[in-house]
């Protein structure tokens, strides 16, 4: 594993900066280089990281939530308006029940076949969404209306709903989702509990080392691991309930900044320089996932749903921003930053097949074909549009 481990960073690091050079976002090198040495196609890396793949995809992920956390705080959030809250559900509910219709016709899906087809599709992905709205924050682009900050903000909550729905629909499907209309309920319920379990965490991780004195690096150490516990917990607890983790994990660094700014100032530098390594890793790891050859086996009706799901995912940004005070071409870009899919459909897309649910390899082959077209066609959007769209000030976060 030591060999592959290696591999992944030493070719990641220089996938990344080719990319880089030809004015292409990192990731996108990083995501070609897990492709082609993944098991799909030179099948360069041990079975082992493979297996345990996904904890460490998780592990890159917590590192980056937990450096927005410390990069915002309540009023920020206070500032980026309804449309934040909009945004968590509008766009990704429109595209999720558009697809679900949409695969009755194209595919003979039922509409419960539809709507787990839909929801694997719908999540945005935190991977490349996350990391690309620090870097507009550290800049200054868009904060003179908070524009990173709200689609931040969102695109954790957006996550939670398409989850909830996918797993409602899998339970009808399977028959055991007795309730709906509780199943539903849930959402909000999971929404608390990320925010405050979170804060709870952040509170005494302050409270601790207001009296206790440690390293930085060790404090980050804990911080991490503390993380990884609220993420265990909310597997350990979802079959009886549901917690929005991942807001939590941003909620625990939030509080951390706002009752200790200078610490969360510094914990926020080690964030960066561990982040160096968890990119390369997250990146790497999830084009690893993609199997081009089932990608291509949906070919244009794939696409279609693609395009479909990407239209009325837009259409529900723009009803989402329809009041707020941002302008046409601020509108335009958080559209377009709102399109990348990698994490969820790279943890979730096999879960239909490996149920036997009828049309799971289909449902597979379509969530491999979003990532494959919108994390490259939504980092490169971003970059573009947030140079010509986005105010440029340098103000102070």
């Amino acid at each position: 594993m030591g060999f592959s481990l290696a591999l992944v960073m030493f070719l990641g690091m220089i996938g990344s900066m080719i990319f880089r050079r030809i004015g292409m976002p990192g990731l996108l090198g990083m995501l070609f280089v897990g492709i082609v040495i993944g098991p799909h196609a030179l099948d360069l890396l041990d079975a082992d990281l493979m297996r345990i793949s996904p904890d460490l995809r998780m592990i890159a992920l917590i590192i980056i939530l937990l450096k927005a956390g410390l990069g915002l705080n309540r009023r920020k959030i206070a500032e980026s308006g309804r449309s934040t809250v909009f945004m968590a559900f509008v766009p990704g509910v429109l595209e999720g029940i558009g697809i679900a219709v949409l695969a009755m016709w194209l595919f003979g899906f039922s509409f419960v076949q539809g709507g787990i087809l839909g929801f694997v599709i719908a999540a945005v992905s935190p991977a490349v969404i996350v990391p690309a709205m620090l870097k507009l924050m550290e800049k200054g682009a868009g904060m003179n209306k908070r524009i990173p900050v709200m689609i931040l903000s969102a695109a954790s909550l957006d996550d939670v709903f398409a989850i909830t729905f996918f797993s409602t629909f899998v339970g009808i499907y399977l028959g055991t989702t007795t309730n709906v209309v509780l199943q539903f309920f849930e959402i909000p319920v999971a929404i608390a509990l990320g925010v405050v379990f979170g804060a709870v965490v952040g509170v005494l991780f302050v409270a601790v080392f207001n009296r206790i004195h440690l390293r930085d690096s060790g404090k980050i150490i804990i911080l991490v691991s503390l993380a990884l516990f609220l993420v265990s917990l909310e597997h350990a607890l979802e079959d009886a309930i549901l917690i929005a983790s991942l807001l939590g994990v941003m909620t625990i660094g939030i509080v951390i900044a706002e009752r200790r700014r200078n610490l969360g100032k510094r914990l926020a530098v080690k964030l960066d320089k561990l982040w160096v390594f968890a990119e390369i890793l997250l990146f790497v790891l999830i084009g690893a996932e993609v199997d081009l050859e089932i990608a291509l086996e949906v070919g244009f009706s794939g696409l279609l749903v693609i395009v479909v799901g990407l239209l009325l995912r837009s259409a529900g940004v723009l009803l989402s921003t329809l009041k707020s005070s941002l302008d046409g071409r601020e509108r335009l870009f958080v559209v377009v930053a709102y399109w990348p899919k990698a994490t969820v459909q790279a943890a979730i897309g096999a879960i239909p097949l490996s149920l036997g649910i009828t049309g799971g390899s289909l449902i597979l082959a379509v969530s491999v074909m979003s990532i494959v077209i919108t994390a490259p066609l939504g980092a490169v959007m971003i970059q573009r549009l947030s140079k010509t769209h986005l105010d440029q000030g340098d103000l102070q976060n």
